[in-house]
């Protein structure tokens, strides 16, 4: 360990040769006593101004690509880079910019990359706590150096244009150079870093290096809950420009008071290059329609008198095709810009029309209320890190469109411009946050001393600014922006109140949203995080006039989302709420691999690749990043069939369904659902009957009954289900022809599969025997021991199924809710109460026509308290076992789980049930599981969550059997109520950690040959309003003092 006096001289000495190394490359002033990679007011140096990314081609086919490479202006220097990594600043290369510098040595990195996930470094992921003391602007840290060296030339025919070198994102500190000269420097990662780098520019070959130091000053604003990983980590390019260019552009596609027409106004900005002669020119702008027609256009001359002029254009489309995420329909904006001597360059970008209003206290798109679908969206791949493609960000988007999400805050920064394109093609709607979260230094309302906090400090004011402006001017031109976020969890100093003030001003036609403002003026929607139900309920009563659209809720760390569907039943119809982002999409895992004779794959979210040395403070942060509805390898987890399901557009109730009459409602904001097909099938005792189409002809936000031609159900004791659907009759945007989007599960008649006990006869014949109860009947023998309470042997034809035979179970693996609300702390007791008991008092009684009923009291001794277990050994020697347990008077903790446990041989694989599935299933999470009969096997009951936890699930169960596939099968059956289940290759506890959370992964736990089989009548729903204290709601939580079920087992 490096003491004080040590590290304060190492400190020093870190900051003594990064002075140096500046004044040796002509880094410019500094502040005296002050470098610049600790300095808010020096954000940046030499960047371009921030505009939208465009890029010029010769003619109007090549721009309507909108593929940069096939630009003759545009030059990729993506690919392999020389790099060299340090663990410190004053281990960095000396001389590295200079071209005659020689890194033969250097290791080969591919551009854009992390490079932690390249074997250099270690990745960290944190939530709030900043990896170095907190203490702004310092980062008294060992800051690791990255060096980076690319050497390439300038193509032919770049000769008398302004050449700009683009960086899509930096994350890091980084210092530019050209052939020897230092041209630049960012600090923002996650938005452009462009340079002009015409006067540096040589014939031949050219040499850029790039110094990144991990943390910066920076680093305070980039707290977000993620991988803190480093480097280049977007497209490098050079764009040739016109000496006499467009360089920006604003599109404002609006719609008129009615939502007919379209109001277009547009500004061009001109900029004349330093070296350029004045010119004059002449831009044209059009619009063209998806059939390629042109439906306006408008021609501008200019003389340039200066370096920059602006140019206006505006008109007026009859009848335009709307834009909505559910109708994205785009025109292709094309710019023409033609010089003095006529030379022709030509760009274009996509546009939609589209209003985006807030009106009697609703957020509205074209007039109508929309409900926010939404997920936040953080840029992860299981492999690259925080680099993104084309492909990755497709995906996605897949993968939300089939879940019903219709909107995605881009959590904590802008994303890659390939997503805000792809937003616009295929509908969504987006709020764009700018990089900005101070979380280390305070969140509000959290903190009270604001004269340390960045976000409330003079000298922090323009580098926020900064961000948020380089975001806005990027992405201002999509459609699909509805509105600007100014950060989060911040703080919320003089810069924001003033940031809101600026955007309004600057763009009216969206939003500005800001979570840290709560209540506060500036911002136009309230959207807290995590409300609990109760502030939802009240601001729903309140008729406060600004929308209520939760930035972050249903938080889906783990096994969650339970009350999901509770949420939205208050949301639907309300004056003022209107939905919100969940958080998140999908796990931050990476992708690793056990060694090769082991060969397991894992997904890692904590703990290895050296990130063990980075561990917040706090233990419950530690598998900070494992709250997605969708697993790290993009595969969905249970909760994301719930989202579905309660994100659906079209809704389906029974009115009098039994005789074919049920409601409709269409929740789409823009489409009819004639766009849809629809199917009904029936199904008795869990199997199809019966099947049919119908159509349904309704507009957005109506509602109507229909009559479906069904066949009569018989009032026959069976019991009677119907199944409704919709799907999509085409393929349109991501989603194909025939996928499902919509469901119900109808009860129909009044059949109860409870209402009877299947029937048992045979010859059955019984002793007792030195304190045991021998039985049999036919095929089936058993044995019940007495002295110890329970069954002891059981078989069929010979063939004993179970390893072990029933007992009490009052426990789950803790989910990381459970661990959130401290469950395995205070409701502990549990874990083993059913170990320690004694045999009260054990009676055989008389022999009845059902068959012989066996009653066993328990004392549970840990906890005192009786437990009741009966048997009722039938003629045909089935069980009938019922358990019941008396808490009256006795002050103890509430239930995980109120049921048995058994163990079957691994052979019986087989699983065959009539309940919810096929997806595991929770008392708080089960509208999207139908009661149906499924057939499956026992290792497919296991979802790998990323930290092991309960798992596999399924609830109103009617019954299950389990066989070996040779003839033998168990058999279970819910008597009087359904019942729950579980079977897998895992038991409890070798899901639970204990008492902390610990960083076990999937391959810390190793699957079991055996079968454990859990028969409940319950266990405590998930939860899911947030993982670190809030519980499940009431309804799902098991307080009450009695409890009593039962159930059948049958051996076949």
């Amino acid at each position: 360990m490096v003491n004080r006096k040590e590290r304060i001289k190492m400190y020093m000495g870190k900051i003594i040769y990064g002075v140096l190394l500046l004044l040796v490359v002509g880094a410019g002033r500094l502040c005296a006593g002050q470098n610049e990679w600790e300095n808010p007011e020096k954000y940046e140096w030499n960047k371009e101004s921030p505009h939208t990314v465009f890029m010029w081609y010769d003619d109007e086919p090549g721009a309507l690509t909108g593929d940069f490479s096939k630009s003759p202006w545009h030059e990729s220097l993506n690919g392999r880079w020389k790099f060299s990594y340090v663990p410190d600043i004053e281990d960095a290369e000396e001389g590295f910019y200079k071209k005659d510098f020689d890194d033969s040595s250097w290791a080969d990195l591919d551009v854009p990359s992390n490079w932690e996930l390249k074997g250099f470094g270690e990745p960290i992921i944190r939530n709030i706590q900043y990896v170095f003391p907190a203490n702004p602007p310092y980062v008294d840290v060992d800051n690791p150096v990255g060096t980076y060296r690319k050497v390439f030339t300038v193509p032919e025919g770049w000769d008398g244009r302004e050449v700009l070198l683009h960086f899509g994102s930096i994350s890091g500190y980084a210092q530019v150079f050209l052939n020897g000269k230092r041209i630049g420097m960012t600090k923002a990662a996650k938005t452009p870093a462009e340079f002009n780098v015409t006067p540096y520019l040589c014939e031949g070959e050219n040499l850029l290096a790039v110094l990144v130091y991990r943390w910066h000053d920076g680093s305070y604003m980039e707290d977000q809950d993620f991988w803190r990983l480093t480097g280049i980590e977007r497209d490098v390019y050079l764009q040739a420009y016109p000496k006499l260019t467009v360089l920006d552009f604003f599109l404002h596609a609006g719609l008129d008071s009615r939502y007919r027409d379209g109001i277009f106004n547009a500004t061009v900005d001109l900029r004349a290059f330093a070296d350029s002669e004045p010119g004059k020119g002449q831009v044209e702008m059009k619009l063209v329609d998806k059939a390629g027609k042109t439906v306006w256009a408008q021609k501008r001359k200019f003389e340039m008198k200066g370096e920059a002029e602006t140019l206006s254009f505006s008109g007026r489309i009859k009848n335009v095709a709307k834009w909505t995420a559910e109708t994205p329909e785009l025109y292709d904006c094309i710019l023409t810009l033609r010089d003095g001597e006529g030379n022709t360059s030509v760009t274009a970008c996509k546009t939609g029309f589209r209003k985006i209003e807030i009106k009697n206290a609703k957020l509205m798109v074209n007039g109508m209320p929309v409900y926010i679908k939404g997920v936040n969206r953080h840029e992860h791949s299981d492999t690259l890190g925080h680099v993104q493609t084309r492909d990755l960000i497709l995906d996605d988007m897949k993968q939300m469109k089939r879940l019903n999400i219709n909107a995605i805050r881009t959590c904590h920064y802008p994303n890659h411009p390939d997503f805000y394109d792809l937003c616009d093609r295929y509908g969504f709607y987006v709020v764009d946050e700018a990089n900005i979260e101070n979380h280390g230094m305070g969140s509000v309302p959290y903190f009270k001393d604001t004269v340390n906090h960045p976000a409330y400090r003079e000298d922090w004011y323009a580098a926020h600014v900064d961000r948020i402006d380089r975001m806005v001017k990027r992405d201002k031109n999509h459609p699909c922006v509805i509105g600007w976020s100014l950060g989060n969890e911040c703080g919320n100093g003089k810069v924001f109140h003033d940031e809101y003030k600026r955007l309004k001003a600057y763009d009216p036609s969206r939003f500005v949203q800001f979570e840290q403002a709560w209540e506060d003026w500036n911002t136009d929607v309230v959207c807290l995080m995590y409300p609990n139900m109760g502030r939802i309920k009240d601001y729903r009563e309140s008729g406060k006039q600004r929308p209520f659209i939760m930035c972050e809720y249903a938080h889906a760390q783990g096994n969650s989302n339970g009350n999901f569907k509770d949420i939205w039943d208050v949301i639907y119809d309300s004056p003022n709420l209107q939905g919100g982002f969940i958080w998140d999409f999908k796990d931050q895992g990476f992708r690793m691999e056990t060694e090769s004779r082991d060969g397991r794959i894992y997904w890692m979210y904590n703990g290895k690749m050296g990130s063990y040395k980075w561990l917040e403070d706090k233990p419950s942060e530690w598998n900070t990043g494992t709250d997605g509805i969708l697993s790290a390898d993009g595969t969905p987890k249970p909760q994301a069939w719930e989202v579905k399901k309660v994100y659906q557009y079209i809704q389906f109730k029974g009115k009098d369904a039994a005789h074919g009459w049920i409601t409709v409602r269409n929740r789409h904001d823009f489409t009819n659902l004639k766009d849809y097909a629809f199917a009904w099938e029936i199904c008795r005792n869990g199997e199809k009957t019966a099947s049919g189409t119908f159509s349904v002809d309704l507009l957005p936000h109506g509602q109507k009954d229909i009559r479906l031609d069904l066949p009569e159900i018989p009032d026959d004791g069976n019991e009677y289900f119907l199944n409704l659907y919709a799907y999509t009759k085409t393929a349109s945007g991501l989603l194909p022809a025939g996928y499902e989007v919509a469901k119900e599960q109808l009860k129909l008649g009044e059949g109860d599969f409870f209402a009877r006990v299947p029937e048992a006869s045979g010859n059955l014949e019984y002793r007792v025997d030195d304190g045991v109860l021998f039985f049999a009947s036919g095929d089936v023998s058993g044995k019940i021991d007495l002295k110890k309470g329970v069954l002891s042997d059981y078989a069929i034809r010979g063939v004993r199924p179970f390893k072990k035979y029933p007992e009490p179970a009052f426990w789950r693996a803790p989910v990381d809710n459970d661990f959130g609300n401290k469950m395995p702390w205070t409701c502990g007791v549990w874990r083993t109460a059913h170990v320690n008991r004694y045999v009260k008092n054990a009676t055989v009684g008389e022999r009845t026509p059902e068959g012989l009923p066996v009653k066993v009291e328990w004392i549970l001794t840990d906890i005192q308290v009786p437990y009741t277990m009966e048997f009722l050994v039938r003629n045909d020697g089935s069980l009938l076992v019922s358990g019941t347990m008396d808490m009256t008077g006795k002050k103890l903790p509430e239930l995980p789980r109120f049921g048995m446990r058994m163990e079957l041989a691994g052979r019986y694989e087989n699983l065959c049930y009539y309940g919810r599935g096929p997806q595991e299933n929770y008392i708080d999470r089960w509208s999207s599981a139908f009661v149906v009969r499924y057939e499956d096997k026992v290792e497919n009951q296991y979802y790998p969550y990323a930290r092991p936890q309960e798992t596999g699930n399924k609830t109103d169960v009617r019954w299950l059997s389990l066989s070996d596939g040779e003839g033998t099968e168990v058999e279970i059956t819910g008597v009087s109520q359904p019942i729950a289940f579980s079977a897998l290759h895992y038991a409890p506890e070798d899901l639970d950690p204990g008492l902390t959370r610990k960083m076990q992964h999937t391959i810390d736990v190793v699957p079991q040959k055996d079968i454990i089989l859990h028969v409940d009548l319950k266990q405590r729903g998930l939860g899911g309003d947030n993982s670190w204290g809030m519980f499940p709601y009431n309804p799902y939580r098991l307080w009450d003092k009695k409890y009593s079920y039962s159930y059948l087992i049958r051996l076949k």
